[in-house]
């Protein structure tokens, strides 16, 4: 059995005790999400407690790094809920299955690396925003449904949730200092649950979201019909789906790099949610993805292989099948109080405190990428927005390191010396530095020092030069790279280069 599991682990040595302990407890904090999400998006309760075993069970034995944990995500799921209300649920299970290809073609591809565009800040705002989120989401659990709306609760039902949340919070963070033997979550989540069941006390309880009594996922083909039309239809969604879960895989996959200090495998872990999200689509679940404040419970239990993710989905099967009438019986106060820890843990503290030390432009982002990823609940959106700006904020930096060191020889040749990059942010400071008529009648712009970008800075050294040329006087242009080169000489077809100095490329002088 011992090999069987190593074999799926990047390290030999697995501690079995706490691995098993780890799973039970995500187990018990992945049930009531993948209800509440699914109850959301107006699917059989039972699909999000199918997406959590399909994604839960073969990720963590195929996905990218020990210790990441999957499951029905709201951050999939959401995309989902236009397409219900408006098509039905089998072209979710097709739009879900669909996700799956393009994610493995992701994979297969090799495009998994792109995550590492995403800058550090805009992960700190991410990070923090998500935190806020799940801190928000367990305030949802303070409130009861009265004449069909959501109102928050008072007298008794209150106090006994809150003092419920407060107990558990307390054993979480105090049972850690005197033992850890066993996941402090865990630990909270049995001793409230014995003192509320002891005790008859009337509190909420996982019953009151769902119940979750089913049989094992049965097969079921996508009754649609398989043409064009159901293409165009469902294509848009399984697009964002699969963007959505992979920006959210590779993220928590890079968070969980960071926390254990050891590489995952971003690529294999696109191809292993992608199988799992196919999967989905014909045994009834609603997809998913990574899920970060999972993850992070698993950690926390002190998790670092694969086997407590196999051990939190063959739970959640187990509990379908057979242990439904138990676990309906947890009080939810268990499950919120923990999940408030995972939100403080999650919440990156450190970047309050650098935040005087920091660029500007970083603190905007942090922020910026946090109020997106709280307000819109869409967070590759946050993370798309964030890189986009972050490029723009370089792109603008490296404008301004355009420079040009000017004199003119012995011979009287005016030299023109080029710093930092040329590009398109950079081509009007660029072609401010030349003073066409006062030049003598040849200058050498010399790019030792400086590369060609992309097609505009062509264009502005072929203005700069077309100026030259009008009033008679010769342009060389010296140490440009290979790939410069080969810029201005594929240039030529589609613009006018009017430099007449080196026999290759008919517009550079090489020296």
């Amino acid at each position: 059995m011992k090999k069987i599991f190593n074999l799926f682990d990047f390290s030999q040595k697995v501690n079995y005790k706490t691995e098993v302990l780890a799973g039970l407890t995500v187990a018990m904090t992945m049930i009531p999400e993948s209800l509440s999400f699914a109850i959301l998006a107006g699917f059989p309760p039972l699909m999000g407690l199918y997406a959590a075993f399909i994604a839960g069970l073969v990720t963590a034995i195929f996905g990218g790094r020990p210790g990441m944990v999957s499951g029905g995500a709201g951050a999939t799921v959401i995309v989902l809920i236009a397409l219900m209300k408006s098509n039905g649920l089998e072209y979710v299970f097709a739009a879900v299955a669909l996700a799956g290809v393009l994610q493995i073609l992701v994979g297969v591809f090799k495009l998994g690396k792109f995550i590492r565009l995403v800058p550090h800040p805009v992960m700190f705002g991410f990070v923090n925003g998500l935190a806020i989120i799940i801190f928000m989401a367990q305030l949802e659990q303070f409130k009861t449904i009265l004449n069909n709306e959501s109102v928050w609760l008072s007298g008794s039902p209150m106090y006994i949730m809150a003092s419920l949340v407060a107990l558990t919070i307390g054993i979480v963070v105090f049972v850690p200092k005197l033992t850890k033997a066993v996941p402090a979550s865990l630990v909270a989540i049995i001793v409230v649950f014995m003192l509320v069941f002891f005790l008859g006390i009337e509190t909420k309880t996982v019953k009151d979201i769902a119940s979750i009594s089913g049989g094992f996922p049965p097969f079921h083909i996508p009754n649609i019909p398989i043409n064009l039309d159901t293409l165009k239809l469902i294509f848009p969604y399984a697009l964002i789906m699969a963007a959505v879960g992979l920006t959210e895989g590779l993220l928590t996959l890079n968070l969980v790099d960071e926390m254990t200090e050891t590489k995952g495998n971003g690529n294999r872990e696109c191809i292993a949610q992608g199988s799992s999200n196919i999967l989905n689509g014909f045994f009834f679940g609603m997809g998913g993805c990574p899920m970060i404040a999972q993850t992070l419970v698993n950690l926390s239990a002190g998790s670092r292989a694969r086997l407590s993710g196999i051990v939190a989905s063959l739970t959640i099967l187990i509990i379908i099948l057979f242990g439904a009438p138990i676990i309906e019986q947890l009080p939810m106060a268990a499950l919120v109080g923990v999940m408030i820890m995972v939100a403080i843990g999650t919440f990156e503290w450190a970047s309050l405190k650098i935040f005087n030390k920091m660029p500007k432009q970083d603190v905007f982002l942090v922020v910026i990428v946090a109020l997106i990823t709280v307000l819109l609940h869409n967070l590759a959106l946050a993370v798309l927005i964030g890189v986009i700006i972050s490029a723009l904020v370089f792109a603008w930096e490296s404008a301004k390191r355009i420079r040009a060191k000017k004199y003119i020889d012995e011979n009287g040749v005016k030299h023109y010396e080029i710093y930092g990059p040329l590009f398109f942010a950079s081509t009007t400071a660029f072609a401010e530095k030349f003073d066409v008529s006062n030049d003598p009648n040849e200058v050498i712009i010399d790019f030792r020092e400086s590369r060609i970008a992309d097609m505009s800075a062509i264009e502005a050294l072929n203005v700069v030069t077309q100026r030259y040329s009008k009033i008679g006087k010769k342009v060389h242009l010296r140490h440009l790279s290979k790939d410069c080169i080969q810029l201005l000489n594929n240039a030529e077809a589609i613009i006018d280069v009017n430099i007449m100095e080196d026999p290759i490329y008919m517009v550079v002088d090489k020296i």
